[in-house]
């Protein structure tokens, strides 16, 4: 009877440890189905990347700017098939999941190397790893899905596992996306410092030159040990990425005209409506086109630091959320482009499930109101709303000259109900240091969405007090809390879904950040010299797909330069793609 016991406390042992293996069998390392058979490498393609940032280390510095260069240099364990969502190799060339789904070991291909030569090891996973979850380094975002697990266990130089805390439903993404760096070169330096200098990658690019303030260039490498997969082939088409940055967008926009940059998404409906004009777009030598696809929608909105007066009041947040003159700015300064935001997470909702959250509309007597009962009370000498014998002052801190217009507006509108607004502005850099500080009260801000979203970073009441997190506006919630741990244990997306929903209409009702507004389309212009698949970009794909995607045409760019050097007129391209219409699943 005793070894009977023995036996089955070990074969519920070796259950409870069994694993499934993938890429499951028969996977096959396919082309990738939205890169070009007719692409060919080579060229530069030169692009407007924002301000800039205040490094390029990702972990240091979550700006879209540090992804765009970082996501070049370094790879993860787990690629993503961008058709099927599924994960296939990528450093690791295969993987295995226990039946409890709490342990994850990675296979290293022994063929993945640095651009020094070096093996890409287990230890580099390891050192990565420990990087993020130091205390001492500023890298609080990614600490949240790193948490999620003990400290991974080198097998061997080609093996390591995770061990999950407890079961979520993101623990192979988290374990398997995150960026490798190389122990053997920065193990020796702070890595608080490793900001603009990366002298070992590992992915298709590596840089080349940084002017700084003006230009990050990228070279393709010739070396990449990647490079023979067929999942790889046709992509990364570029010899040459040149990132430009500039202070302003009016500036860039200007310099895209000129042909400084060739490939520029829109983000601001004036320059789209009324700024695509004259001969280079009359002539197609510019193309403008706009592309709808599958991508999330994202949200933007003035974002409220809810840790400190006046914003840790719902009555006054809730009044600010009805002192914004969305339609008012959308007609007179978006030429109508945009629709209203009413969630967060936007494209939960559809015909099947409708969105049940109230817009905010302009009203100031709802404000005032608002105001009065949380204690404001107009000074009958100046006019101005005042509590405790301070007047209601704030300060919002922006990045961009080109938001002013709209805050001019709330200023006035501020002003009649007795707010005084004063505006900071400040470069890319001061403004993600004060973030990070939470030294603020309002400012803009816009996040993008994932497919399979994840509401822990940017919502748990955990994450509020982390510098350097996506919690900016110290938003908390208990029941939120609860949702956000009920959520990490189901797997069926449709499920998940049903509680972000839950979650949007508690947060919305909070008001952390007076939404504004969005599109659920790319607008693109770009010179008349690349060549491209019928479909733009891919189906979950951004606007900067294209750099992954295109390619630079020889004939397509010296028909280009033949036109402009007689004045003559270049085919017309489709204004509008639609992927359903061009790409057959």
């Amino acid at each position: 009877m005793r070894k009977l016991l023995v036996l089955l406390t070990v074969l519920t042992c070796i259950s409870s440890y069994a694993a499934e293996f993938f890429p499951k069998p028969g996977w096959q390392d396919d082309p990738n189905p939205y890169a070009s058979p007719d692409a060919v490498t080579g060229g530069e393609i030169s692009l407007y990347l924002a301000q800039y940032p205040k490094s390029l280390n990702y972990y240091l510095d979550i700006s879209f700017q540090a992804s765009q260069i970082f996501g070049s240099l370094y790879e993860t364990l787990l690629g993503l098939n961008p058709a099927t969502l599924e994960y296939e190799p990528a450093i690791s060339e295969k993987w295995s999941i226990s039946e409890d789904k709490k342990t994850f070991t990675f296979y290293i291909d022994k063929t993945a190397r640095w651009s020094d030569g070096k093996p890409i090891t287990a230890q580099d996973v390891r050192w990565t790893y420990d990087m993020i979850m130091d205390p001492n380094n500023l890298t609080g975002a990614h600490k949240v899905e790193m948490e999620r697990f003990l400290p991974p266990e080198v097998i061997d130089n080609y093996t390591i596992r995770f061990t999950a805390r407890d079961v979520h439903w993101k623990n192979l993404g988290a374990a398997g996306e995150f960026l490798i760096l190389p122990k053997h070169a920065y193990e020796k330096q702070d890595f608080n410092k490793i900001n603009f200098e990366f002298p070992v990658v590992s992915g298709s690019y590596r840089i080349d030159r940084i002017q700084e303030g003006v230009f990050v260039t990228l070279e393709r490498r010739d070396d990449w040990w990647a490079a023979k997969f067929k999942r790889n082939q046709g992509t990364g088409n570029f010899q040459t990425l040149k990132y430009k940055f500039f202070a302003e967008n009016e500036n860039a926009f200007e310099a895209f005209k000129k042909g400084e940059i060739d490939f520029f998404p829109i983000h601001t409906s004036r320059l789209w409506v009324n700024e695509t004009k004259g001969e280079k777009f009359s002539k197609n030598w510019v193309i403008k086109q706009k592309v709808y696809n599958y991508h999330p929608v994202g949200f933007q909105g003035f974002a409220m630091n809810t840790r400190k007066p006046p914003f840790d009041d719902l009555r006054v947040r809730l009044a600010m959320a009805h002192l914004v003159d969305r339609r008012k700015m959308n007609s007179t300064i978006m030429y109508s482009q945009y629709f209203m935001h009413q969630s967060y997470y936007e494209d939960l909702y559809n015909k099947d499930f409708p969105n049940p959250n109230t817009l905010f509309e302009m009203n100031k007597s709802k404000a005032r109101k608002l105001l009065r009962e949380a204690g404001w009370v107009a000074n009958p000498k100046t006019g101005l709303l005042e509590k405790n014998g301070k007047p209601f002052s704030f300060e919002f801190l922006t990045r961009s000259a080109s938001s002013e217009t709209f805050l001019a507006i709330f200023a006035e509108d501020l002003k009649d109900v007795g707010i005084e607004l004063k505006i900071n502005k400040k470069d890319w850099a001061a403004w993600a240091r004060d973030m990070d500080e939470f030294n603020f009260q309002m400012t803009w801000a816009a996040w993008t969405s994932s497919i399979f979203k994840d509401p822990e970073g940017m919502w748990s009441s955990k994450e509020a007090d982390r510098k350097g997190g996506s919690n900016i506006t110290g938003f908390k919630s208990k029941r939120v809390d609860e949702l956000i741990e009920k959520q990490k244990s189901i797997f069926d997306i449709n499920l998940r879904n049903q509680i972000m929903r839950e979650i949007d209409k508690i947060i919305y009702i909070q008001v952390p950040y007076v939404l504004l507004w969005n599109i659920n389309y790319h607008r693109l212009l770009y010179w008349n010299k690349f060549g491209a698949p019928d479909w733009g970009v891919p189906k979950y794909g951004d606007e900067y797909s294209a750099i992954a995607y295109w390619w630079l045409d020889e004939d397509s760019l010296a028909d280009l330069k033949d036109a402009m050097q007689t004045k003559s007129a270049l085919p017309l391209k489709t204004p509008s793609i639609y992927f359903d219409d061009m790409y057959e699943e």
